[in-house]
């Protein structure tokens, strides 16, 4: 970045054109850094409600599965586990937010079909089920949320570091030299103008 112009009118125009833009890059980088930090912490805030139901889920779905070990056996219960389906509905498309690309986590969470006959097992084991299934669907949620704020942290960074180059060293480096071009000229107009008066004054001393 040169820290110095030569004072012309030209190098005047340059460094107030620089000075606007850069002004401008700023409080757009600021907007975004501003949109980020809302999305984040909406986020955030998301997360927290998540977790809770989870630990809440998890131990419904403990519960139930220790009843179900009590009622059926754990042996049983350990066999029947081996019939569960591997799980391959999920997807991951992308959003943008500000240009930041923050993925977007599906899964199918149509109502589960037991895996296992009704002969031989318990209520307790469907509750279970049901209680492990909605634990999946939260923590791929979970999931999606923690990698949306980590990169959503990541570019607020980035930016907040971009901004406070422009806030802190380029725009006011452009006004000093903006500043400092501006009485250049005008230092060099006074001079221009008593030079001329000096040589209008003995133009007419000499006839």
């Amino acid at each position: 970045m040169q820290k110095t112009l030569a004072p012309t009118k030209g190098n005047l125009m340059t460094a107030k054109n620089t000075l606007r833009l850069s002004k401008q890059g700023y409080e757009m980088l600021d907007k975004k850094r501003n949109i980020l930090i809302r999305e984040m912490m909406l986020l955030i805030e998301e997360a927290k409600e998540v977790e809770a139901k989870i630990e809440e889920t998890f131990a419904a779905a403990y519960k139930a599965l220790e009843s179900a070990n009590i009622i059926m056996g754990v042996s049983k219960v350990q066999s029947l586990a081996h019939s569960a389906m591997f799980e391959n509905s999920v997807q991951i498309d992308l959003r943008s937010v500000m240009g930041v690309e923050i993925p977007v986590v599906t899964i199918d969470e149509n109502e589960p079909r037991p895996v296992y006959g009704f002969y031989g097992t318990s209520s307790a084991l469907d509750e279970a089920a049901v209680r492990f299934g909605e634990v999946k669907t939260m923590t791929v949620r979970l999931t999606e949320i923690e990698n949306a704020v980590y990169r959503l942290a990541m570019n607020i960074k980035k930016t907040q570091k971009r901004a406070n180059a422009l806030e802190n060293i380029t725009i006011p480096l452009y006004e000093n030299m903006t500043k400092d071009i501006q009485n250049a000229l005008e230092e060099k107009e006074r001079e221009e103008h008593t030079r001329l008066k000096i040589i209008k004054r003995t133009k007419q001393r000499d006839e």
